[in-house]
């Protein structure tokens, strides 16, 4: 859910009068809706509760392969451009009557149409993944919804909200299929902390859905209002309605104008129900449409077994014949290699692989380990040191290496968690070492600091200590052999490429209709001449479909 204030969704007070609406008998869904029930909220303490630490770092540049998570999909999020006009036949699927009691008549279905015509046009090779993309998951989504009392109408709305992206994350921290930001996932019972992050989990995550949208329409008594509060936060709504005294979320928006700037609705609050009104009318209608029909058997046969705290995912995937890839996208609420140490944690399994993977958490010793980095400690290295480094709390060492970690001798070994992307930043550091020694040309005196040597060679220190693989400044000591990047040799000059090389991340990048090079430089933060010479462009024309390299540092 993106919500108009990056601050945490609040509940509102059980008092207030638009809680006691009477609610609108349900009417028959799009996928067979039944009467709802109200469900309760629950909490879950979380454990090393660090948001900052949350994956991906948010910015406006796409996600490296060197996070864990995906950005929301431009579709998504994007505004909908002018969409061509609607055929004989589309009008009419359009007209037809959604399984939510939806009055198009009042809303005159101006956004709807343009959503409508947006997801089966321009963006109709998206609409295809996502609708691919949903067959793991509807089945349990409407199990859910059903069993929760709600509209089944309702599985349509990880559609409006990340594409069925069960690693998507929002510019502002929302994550996972429906959106949770971190405060309301951990308020309806979702786990967010330093090892898990069940905002991506599917079926935690709907459990928690159902319980938020139950919350909402108890609250607001209409399904217009509770989409809306979904989207926006339900102060924001409240807010609003209570300063323009609004009947329903069509009259809310006719006087989006009498609002202050705090107040207004966002455009995509005001478009989030015609989004969602389009998709059900697609979705109802897809082979009208010439969509391939949803597959309710795609669901992947799976076997939940509860495993100790520490357990060694990695190796447990590699005891199914399974990578780690194949492993977290089964399970793509883990952030580590390695589960929480202090509780036990269900996992997710092939029902064909589970006998070997059941047998190795039998015994664990029968693999060696895979999921941790093993640190050899170093003299000066200390808790605080090797937590700095590898980007791992402290307690977490602790808790993983006992008494050890407390008396670190040089020679021991330190265990730590590998997190979910399988690398990490020491090791691609010491791969930009090696190349950095191998064509070093430079060793520290005694007197030599980062910041003389590099006032000496005229580059910056962080240039100097990144083009040497060097995570601190500490780390130049006398007799060290450097690399100075923008000395003049020739040697030295392809050693910056190669350790510029060795830290880049390249991602892939699909053209889409409407993608220019320049549209595309500015996306991802790189110069156009960069871009085409990357991907050997000549001139200025892109083709959809068509796939891109890009290197982000």
């Amino acid at each position: 859910m993106n919500i108009d204030n990056v601050s945490p969704v609040k509940a509102q007070s059980p008092d207030s009068p638009r809680q006691a609406a009477s609610r609108p008998s349900p009417p028959t869904g799009l996928l067979a809706a039944q009467s709802r029930s109200p469900g309760a909220t629950s909490s879950h303490a979380p454990v090393l509760d660090n948001d900052v630490d949350l994956e991906p770092e948010y910015s406006a540049v796409p996600l490296t392969p060197g996070q864990t998570g995906t950005l929301l999909e431009p579709e998504v999020t994007g505004p909908v451009p002018q969409a061509p006009q609607l055929t004989e036949e589309q009008q009419r699927i359009l007209s037809q009557k959604t399984g939510l009691d939806f009055d198009l008549d009042l809303f005159e279905s101006k956004e709807v149409e343009r959503y409508f015509a947006y997801y089966t046009g321009p963006a109709r090779e998206t609409f295809v993944r996502w609708l691919k993309r949903s067959e793991a998951h509807l089945p349990h989504v409407r199990e859910s919804l059903q069993r929760n009392g709600l509209p089944q109408d309702l599985a349509m709305l990880p559609f409006a909200e990340s594409g069925y992206n069960c690693s998507a994350y929002s510019w502002a921290g929302a994550g996972g299929m429906w959106q949770f930001m971190p405060y309301t996932g951990r308020k309806y019972g979702l786990t967010v902390d330093w090892w898990i992050d069940e905002r991506r989990d599917p079926k935690l995550s709907t459990e928690a859905a159902a319980k938020y949208l139950s919350f909402l329409n108890d609250m607001f008594g209409d399904w217009y209002l509770a989409l809306a509060a979904y989207n926006a936060g339900e102060g924001k709504i409240s807010r609003a309605l209570e300063v323009t005294n609004a009947e329903d979320f069509l009259d809310l928006v006719s006087q989006n104008d009498r609002l202050n700037r705090t107040m207004r609705l966002k455009t995509e609050t005001q478009h989030y129900v015609p989004k969602f009104v389009a998709i059900s009318k697609i979705f109802q209608n897809l082979e009208a449409l010439g969509f391939e029909p949803v597959r309710w058997d795609a669901a992947p046969n799976l076997e939940t077994v509860k495993v100790p705290g520490g357990t060694d995912l990695l190796a447990l995937a590699k005891s199914g014949g399974m990578n780690w890839e194949e492993f977290h996208q089964l399970n793509p609420a883990f952030r580590r290699q390695v589960s929480p140490p202090d509780r036990q944690i269900l996992v997710s399994m092939p029902k064909d692989k589970a006998a070997p993977m059941l047998a190795y958490l039998q015994n664990p010793s029968a693999l060696p380990h895979a999921g941790f980095i093993a640190h050899q400690v170093q003299k000066g290295d200390s808790l605080r040191t090797l937590a700095k480094r590898y980007r791992v709390p402290q307690e977490v060492i602790s808790q993983i290496n006992g008494a050890s970690a407390l008396a670190m001798k040089p020679g021991m070994s330190i265990k730590l968690p590998q997190s979910s992307i399988g690398e990490s930043v020491p090791e691609r550091l010491t791969k930009t070492r090696k190349i950095a020694s191998a064509r070093s040309n430079y060793v520290v005196g005694k007197t030599d600091t980062a910041w003389s040597i590099s006032k000496k060679y005229k580059v910056s220190v962080k240039t100097l200590m990144e083009a040497n693989g060097l995570a601190s400044t500490k780390a130049i000591k006398p007799g060290l052999k450097l690399n100075i990047p923008d000395a003049s040799d020739q040697a030295t000059k392809k050693t910056r490429v190669q350790a510029a090389k060795a830290r880049e991340q390249v991602t892939r990048y699909t053209v889409r209709q409407g993608d220019t090079i320049y549209s595309l430089s500015k996306r991802f933060g790189v110069t156009a001449d960069d871009l085409k010479g990357w991907n050997k462009i000549k001139g200025t024309e892109l083709r959809a479909g068509e796939s891109l390299k890009v290197y982000v540092q």
